[in-house]
């Protein structure tokens, strides 16, 4: 049953219908649809609502937009509302954001209207998920309104976040409460009385939650330039709950060729929800109008290897440092340690040796078992595999194993052959580990590599794992547009894990993926990966040393869109994702069209 007096109000303007859906966990959350005005809708606008809160507190902007030719979708998320799991928790950010894609996708397929045609309305804490949510998965969605968006929480007590996670690391996740008066958050008299008065309000908020916002705000905020879809920006002028200067930095680091951002002056943190909040509605209508009046905008990404920001970070960080500057005597000592920790620390031989990118340092991480010359060496290379980049290679590992397996039962239930092809599997563990843990046995697994050290680990691997009924391994370049449409069979799952992520040619890319996507019949499938970011990108370009000659590794980051962008012009369709909690490395699925 609908609690406020503003859901009462929106249920006898528009009908409403409630439902459930599973998340990728088999959880069902629950949400409220208001279907359109006519039967063929002009599109579907999702609203997100505050932290504390759930989907009958934006119930009210179904009528108040004043959009009957679009049909309206409201979540209670994980832990909120009518919505199962512990009051204000969720496993971490990540999952959260997660939900949000599950919920997009059911929206699209239950309603018939696809994403392209979906606009998303978000609040404070739900403005951060939706953020993230564009920013990591790159969805092609019409337009994205952020209202409030909570990037930087006031905690009012000094050093309160790192005492959070002090206390977090000392004794697990505990709860906050939030102390936040009605009569801060809104000038208006029934909307305070609504909060003060619903039983669904949630006042914790799990401390994981809390300090993965902080940090996943900090993340899209600085790298907002990747986010190309047309967004306005609502900041409220006298905002007790968050600070504005994250706001501005974001929209300034916006980009979206289209972009709007409004401050308006006087109103506290429930944007939407405010007494005047007709200011804010009528912004928010002409925009969502505008956009769908007029074809969807798309950043074309494909020469983003010429020109762009990720192309000009990777420039910065290939440009010598001055020996004696401060700078360069700094990465030059880091440079001695490294090498002085690869007299005690295996796999910081490893990398040294073989370079940090290469299959053999890949395999080693993936192992995850300290070696090295007595305790102290197998204390250094603890820490060396506890480094955030390799911890989310192993995510990684684990997010492949799983969509490798989805594509197999996906092929099998089409009654489709299923032979496997990886283009570059390095050592081949990830690959023959997700063979081995899958329900459904494929037919040949072809795996592939350039460099003949690979090629003789691989082989060792498939023997030792008794696969060489169905495995082999092969010396080939992943480059190589013609050899790889001439693979024989003829794959109906290929793989690209690792590869793309080494090399910032997108012509080199284009001509593997032009390959791949000859020797697929439609319908095939193809798993790959990204890497949209990463937080220590200066430490491996000015630290590190890559498999190629022992030069140094400098990574162009490519963004979601970007890459996605590469996926779908070579002839694919992307029908999910995954991605580690840190923001780092993606593994998507798409399928031959």
């Amino acid at each position: 049953m609908l609690q406020t007096s503003d859901v009462t109000a929106a249920n006898r303007t528009r009908s409403v219908e409630e439902a459930e859906f599973a998340r990728h966990d088999g959880t069902k959350l629950f949400y409220r649809a208001w279907p359109a005005a006519n039967t063929s809708p002009k599109g579907a606008i999702i609203l997100l609502h505050r932290g504390h809160e759930h989907g009958g507190r934006v119930a009210h902007l179904v009528p108040e937009l004043n959009l009957p030719d679009y049909a309206f979708y409201a979540w209670d998320a994980r832990g909120h509302g009518r919505s199962p799991g512990e009051r204000g928790y969720s496993p971490s950010f990540a999952a959260s954001v997660r939900d949000l894609d599950c919920f997009v996708r059911h929206v699209s397929q239950t309603s018939g209207v696809p994403v392209e045609n979906i606009a998303v309305i978000a609040q404070s804490v739900g403005a951060v998920l939706a953020a993230t949510w564009v920013h990591d998965y790159a969805p092609p969605i019409r337009a994205l309104v952020l209202a409030s968006p909570a990037f930087d929480v006031k905690l009012y007590v000094p050093f309160a976040r790192q005492g959070i996670a002090l206390w977090q690391k000392l004794k697990g996740t505990f709860f906050v409460n939030s102390y936040v008066k009605a009569k801060f958050l809104t000038h208006d008299r029934e909307r305070i009385a609504s909060f003060e008065s619903d039983p669904l309000i949630t006042r914790p908020i799990a401390s994981n939650i809390l300090l993965q916002l902080y940090e996943a705000a900090e993340r899209v905020v600085a790298d907002a330039r990747a986010i190309t879809v047309p967004t306005q920006l609502l900041i409220s002028g006298s905002d007790w709950v968050v600070r504005p200067a994250p706001q501005h930095r974001f929209y300034e680091n916006l980009g979206s060729r289209t972009k709007e951002r409004h401050v308006l002056p006087g109103f506290y943190h429930d944007t939407l929800g405010e007494r005047d909040r007709h200011i804010a509605l009528a912004k928010i209508r002409s925009f969502i109008e505008d956009r769908f009046a007029a074809p969807r905008e798309e950043a074309r990404l494909l020469d983003a290897d010429r020109q762009g920001f990720t192309r000009d970070e990777a420039d910065r960080l290939s440009t010598p440092l001055g020996p004696l500057s401060p700078r360069g005597l700094y990465w030059a000592a880091s440079r001695a340690n490294i090498r002085l920790g690869g007299l005690l620390s295996n796999g910081i031989a490893t990398g040294v040796r073989t370079g940090f990118d290469s299959g053999s340092t890949l395999d080693y991480v993936y192992e995850n078992q300290p070696r090295g010359i007595g305790p102290g060496g197998r204390l250094i290379d603890r820490i060396f595999l506890e480094a955030i980049g390799w911890r989310g290679i192993r995510q990684r590992k684990l997010h492949l194993e799983e969509l490798i397996a989805v594509a197999l039962r996906r092929l099998d239930e089409a009654g489709r052959s299923k032979h496997v092809l990886d283009i570059a599997a390095g050592h081949g563990r990830y690959v023959l580990d997700a063979i081995t843990r899958a329900d459904i046995r494929p037919d040949s697994v072809r795996l592939q590599d350039y460099s003949p050290i690979n090629v003789d680990a691989g082989r060792k691997s498939i023997d030792a794992r008794g696969l060489a009924a169905i495995a082999s391994f092969h010396q080939q370049d992943a480059f190589d547009g013609d050899g790889l449409a001439a693979t024989d069979p003829a794959p109906d799952l290929a793989i690209v894990s690792g590869l793309y992520e080494l090399f910032a040619d997108n012509g080199l890319i284009r001509g593997s993926l032009g390959g791949i996507a000859r020797a697929m019949a439609p319908g095939g499938l193809l798993v790959y990966t990204n890497q949209p970011w990463h937080p220590q990108l200066e430490m491996i370009a000015r630290a590190l040393t890559s498999h190629r000659g022992g030069e140094a590794w400098v990574m162009r980051r490519r963004t979601q869109a970007e890459m996605d962008q590469l996926v779908a012009a070579a002839g694919f369709r992307k029908l999910e994702q995954r991605i580690d909690p840190w923001g780092i490395f993606t593994v998507s699925i798409a399928e031959r069209i």
